[in-house]
């Protein structure tokens, strides 16, 4: 980004920042819908910048790219985890959540973080006995 380009861009915030200030002190922004609940952001800080405007358009018609399908993937393959009983699949379902974590940490600025599933996670992976 050129200078200018970021010069005018600040421009552009300071005066959103104004008319917002402007709004509040007026009274408009009391009524919002959702007022005095929390936000709720979208994840998409592994999005390049300039795609997820376009990104958002298809989440909104329907469809999901190949970085948020795979998302979706990793949370639904950790969930399954947490419900087989059968000790082959609960190992190829690990293994699955290996490969799509390495997949995603392959294209991501910082690693996955799974939170909370990492600890069931491993609790999983040491559960999980491998016959030779």
């Amino acid at each position: 980004m050129t200078q200018e380009a970021a010069v005018s861009l600040r421009f552009l915030e300071m005066i959103a920042e104004q008319r917002i200030r402007e709004a509040q002190e007026r009274g408009e922004l009391d009524d919002l819908p959702g007022a005095g609940r929390p936000l709720r952001f979208e994840d998409d800080t592994f999005v390049p910048p300039d795609l997820r405007l376009a990104y958002k358009m298809l989440k909104n018609a329907g469809y999901l790219p190949p970085e948020l399908e795979e998302e979706r993937e990793l949370r639904s393959t950790a969930e399954l985890l947490r419900h087989l009983e059968d000790e082959g699949e609960r190992y190829r379902q690990v293994q699955k959540l290996n490969l799509l974590v390495t997949r995603i940490n392959l294209r991501r600025r910082r690693p996955v973080n799974l939170e909370v599933d990492q600890v069931y996670y491993r609790k999983v992976v040491e559960r999980v006995q491998v016959r030779r």
